[in-house]
């Protein structure tokens, strides 16, 4: 019996003009093979002209917008923060629904996260909350966060005029962790080029790839500098090795960026895709009871749906729902997720819904990968201690929520197989 192929969640591709090996070969052929060159500094304008919507554009100070391309979207919260002067004795307010990498580096600076729970509209901030972890931090420590970091959650986009409006109101700079939204828009800008800041990803699993990397959205020339400066070791303007400051390893390198370039040519058709699937799944999803698909809350919102994803209601039952958590997982779950630490139990203190990891598995058994929702970090126990202002929506959602295959590789055949997987895991 033939086997079905595996349904990865979402994983990039090459594009079908061979546009990368154009450039990586171009940058061997020229003995660019460092961390500084023509694809680099051609993959950035590439990045520019797209964030910014046009060659000419008009509005000055997203005109003024300069992107420096970095090894990972973490490397560019890190430099951000950097940048921006945050350090030991500081606290940083970010969106407690997310991956690690959004806070993690608040650590990195030796500062404090504060973390701030959803809407559940858009499940990125909720600004009222943001505002009123502003004001008790204030009223706690005596100063105010030295920045926001704000998450376009699975593309989403946040209420980011709100926020943006609070933050100018306390005079906090934003950070716009926009790793997973790169082509989504709200009102019709480029996410990440709202706040001072802006972080793309292109992990191979995000909306275009360069097998890693990730880029800084700077606000102007000035900043731009100084990021680089930072991101090639810090050295003085010396004939030979002078450090005044501690600079990093984070600039991407030439090979990466021309695949990076030839990724760009694809973009759209990329966007164009997550759109095509998250439209069927949306469809598909409508007819059965117990199953709703995350689409755009309002016509401000347009996501890349960058992963797809729904909620199970806690009453909907899955075959074999009574079985799950029996056993300790031993090693990483679904496609390159990569070194993990296996700690012998099978349950922590907050998991997903029982019928919700009957799903994940029913549908692994028919070789689709899916994921639950990213637990919030308030929840994490590396973060017991950390402030957090929450109202129970990121734990809902974590307990009830998957995310579907979603990518590029990802062709309209398996998602209607997706769906048959799903229809057929439920108890009728």
């Amino acid at each position: 019996m033939k086997q079905n192929k595996r349904i990865l969640l979402c994983l990039a591709h090459m594009s079908e003009t061979g546009e990368e090996m154009k450039f990586v070969k171009e940058a061997f052929d020229t003995n660019w093979v460092v961390p500084l060159g023509p694809n680099v500094n051609g993959f950035e304008a590439d990045l520019e002209h797209f964030v910014k919507g046009c060659a000419d554009c008009t509005d000055e100070a997203l005109a003024a917008k300069r992107v420096v391309a970095l090894s990972s979207g973490t490397a560019a919260i890190h430099l951000a923060l950097v940048d921006l002067g945050v350090g030991p004795g500081d606290e940083v307010i970010c969106q407690s629904f997310t991956f690690c990498a959004s806070s993690h580096p608040v650590t990195y600076v030796g500062a404090t996260p504060v973390f701030v729970d959803s809407e559940p509209d858009s499940w990125n901030m909720d600004p009222d909350l943001l505002e009123q972890a502003i004001t008790d931090r204030i009223a706690k420590t005596g100063k105010k966060p030295k920045a926001i970091i704000t998450v376009y959650l699975y593309g989403m986009p946040a209420q980011i005029d709100r926020i943006m409006a609070i933050a100018q109101k306390y005079e906090i700079p934003v950070l716009e962790d926009a790793a997973e939204g790169f082509g989504s828009r709200y009102r019709g800008r480029s996410v990440g080029t709202f706040g001072r800041y802006g972080v793309l990803s292109f992990n191979g699993n995000k909306m275009i790839t360069t097998s890693g990397g990730g880029a800084l959205i700077c606000p102007d020339d000035a900043t731009w500098q100084r990021v680089m400066f930072y991101a090639t070791q810090a050295r003085e303007a010396y004939p030979y090795y002078q450090h005044e400051k501690v600079g990093y390893n984070y600039r991407m390198s030439n090979i990466c960026a021309g695949i990076g370039r030839g990724q760009m040519t694809v973009l759209d058709r990329h966007i164009a895709h997550h759109h095509r699937i998250a439209k069927r799944y949306e469809e598909a999803f409508a007819s059965i009871p117990g199953i709703s698909f995350h689409g755009n809350p309002n016509a401000d919102c347009d996501s890349n749906f960058w992963l797809s994803t729904i909620v199970l209601d806690k009453g909907l039952h899955i075959k074999g729902e009574d079985s799950v958590y029996q056993e300790a997982i031993e090693g990483a779950v679904g496609g390159a997720a990569g070194v993990v630490h296996a700690t012998g139990q099978a349950h922590t203190d907050c998991e997903p819904n029982g019928n919700v990891e009957a799903m994940r598995l029913a549908l692994d058994r028919e070789n689709i990968e899916s994921r639950p929702l990213w637990k919030p970090m308030h929840l994490q126990p590396v973060y017991a201690q950390a402030p957090a202002y929450v109202n129970g929506v990121s734990e809902s959602l974590f307990k009830c929520g998957l995310c579907l295959p979603s990518g590029p590789m990802v062709t309209d055949e398996d998602v209607e197989r997706v769906i048959a997987a799903i229809k057929n895991a439920l108890v009728q």
